[in-house]
């Protein structure tokens, strides 16, 4: 088995050697421009990694890598524009640099792009990878539109919440996962226990990331932090602290994710107080702590050896206990 830095090296080359510098410009250079972003290719490498886990060769897995790493990209133009957000991995959004209608554009161009490369595998496999990635696609459009709706609602609950963020973020590490294990050979329950791992995985790794905005590093994390805060985003912290709270604290974050107008560093600094106050960061660090344990639950049932299983479980750990 290869490491994750040396798929991740091959994967970040074999994104360079893709041609998209085509014309018109004001079109591809933004994807261009959103693909030199960099980052970890979790999504991507994890392909990689499934198929090897099954013994074949990880290059045979690289336009599914590629293909989901794409349509990931058009879900971060989209999300950037709809979120108003300036900063992604600490640069300027696509939809900022030029302007939203030339980002959508972009975007629906490397939805489609992701296509061409998805449906490069053996003609046999093809009736499984294009039904998991269609309905991956719809899923992930399913939850943005939960947490759009979110933002407009008073009354999330956390089980709402979950299965939002199942559809937003998780499917797409586990569809990831169980397309590289399908070309890898993998019988229809390893692969089922892969997508299974990716599902849990994926929530843990969400939920960190709702509570890297409000506690991360800035600078680290690559993200203005607060900006859950200031769009009403009913994250799981959110939700956790209006079960807890009572009296004064309770009707302030009703009021301030109800539409009261403060300035947003305000806002950002008294929901925050009353996070502190409830020790949210503790209690949902315990809850991403148990997604990460179901996660590794379901690597136990897959018929590969345990050695095999060594790096993917080291990068599962990594995932949810990063800062950015």
């Amino acid at each position: 088995m290869h490491t994750y830095q040396e798929l991740f090296s091959y994967f970040t080359e074999s994104l360079k050697e893709q041609k998209f510098e085509k014309s018109p410009g004001e079109l591809y250079s933004p994807i261009q421009y959103c693909l030199s972003f960099g980052g970890k290719r979790i999504r991507p490498v994890m392909t990689l990694m499934a198929c090897e886990l099954f013994e074949q060769p990880y290059q045979k897995a690289l336009p599914q890598a590629i293909a989901i790493e794409l349509f990931h990209n058009f879900t971060l133009i989209h999300d950037d524009i709809m979120d108003d957000a300036p900063l992604r991995r600490g640069k300027i959004t696509v939809y900022k640099k030029w302007n939203p209608n030339i980002a959508i554009l972009a975007g629906d161009t490397l939805f489609a792009l992701a296509y061409q490369y998805a449906i490069q595998a053996e003609t046999h496999l093809l009736p499984v990878i294009l039904p998991l990635f269609n309905q991956t696609a719809i899923e992930v459009c399913e939850g943005q539109q939960f947490d759009l709706n979110f933002e407009e609602r008073n009354e999330v609950t956390i089980e709402e919440y979950l299965n939002m963020i199942k559809l937003k973020t998780a499917v797409l590490f586990a569809t990831s996962l169980k397309i590289g294990a399908v070309i890898g050979g993998a019988s229809k329950k390893d692969a089922e226990h892969l997508y299974n791992f990716g599902l849990n995985l994926g929530i843990g790794f969400q939920i960190q990331d709702d509570l890297l905005d409000t506690f991360g590093n800035e600078a680290v994390f690559g993200k203005k932090t607060g900006g859950d805060i200031v769009t009403n985003k009913k994250t799981y912290l959110y939700l956790y602290a209006l079960q807890q709270a009572d009296g004064q604290d309770k009707q302030l974050l009703l009021d301030l994710y109800g539409g009261q107008q403060v300035p947003e560093k305000e806002k950002i600094e008294k929901v925050t107080a009353v996070f502190n106050k409830l020790k949210v960061k503790e209690e949902v660090q315990k809850v991403i702590d148990g997604y990460l344990e179901k996660a590794l639950e379901c690597l136990e049932n897959i018929s590969v050896p345990r050695e095999r299983l060594t790096t993917l479980i080291s990068v599962a750990n990594k995932m949810i206990y990063r800062e950015k």
